[in-house]
């Protein structure tokens, strides 16, 4: 298994990885909490979940059960390259070694995390800003009945 925090497909990479975004989200934080993942098989299929968690938490350990939800999907479906993408830089950090945390439950998710990814043969994870990654956002959000966040552009004054 290799993480890469930052590595970019390129061209000319194998057809045979899948491509996954996350998102967790907590209302208020913390709150209620749900999960929206995009997988995207080599072919170029599309699987959409967006899923309440049932129970509360903050948005750190929202975004933690949205990753491991995506690699327990992507398991199931037999993926063995996965390139993830994410907007939380609380979880690429902790899981590429970057940063840690004592803070329990969050603990317990990265070890249980760490342990699927070595599940796969290959792994890369990446953080991406967040308005690279609204279609997870806009399945998190709706997981618990809330609306898509639009970007508001800041109108210049003349």
């Amino acid at each position: 298994m290799t993480i890469h925090p930052t590595v970019t497909p390129t061209a000319g990479t194998s057809s045979k990885h899948w491509e996954a975004w996350f998102d967790g989200t907590a209302v208020p934080n913390p709150g209620r909490m749900g999960i929206g993942i995009l997988l995207i098989a080599p072919d170029g299929e599309h699987r959409e979940i967006s899923t309440p968690l049932g129970k509360t938490g903050c948005n750190n350990e929202a975004e933690l059960h949205a990753l491991a939800a995506t690699l327990e999907l992507a398991q199931r479906l037999g993926t063995q390259q996965l390139y993830i993408n994410s907007d939380s830089r609380f979880v690429v950090d902790c899981l590429t070694g970057l940063d840690s945390t004592e803070i329990e439950p969050l603990a317990t998710l990265v070890a249980q995390i760490r342990q699927q990814m070595a599940c796969f043969t290959a792994i890369v994870l990446r953080w991406l800003p967040r308005h690279r990654n609204t279609a997870a956002d806009r399945l998190a959000r709706a997981s618990l009945g809330l609306q898509e966040k639009f970007s508001h552009k800041k109108k210049r004054r003349r």
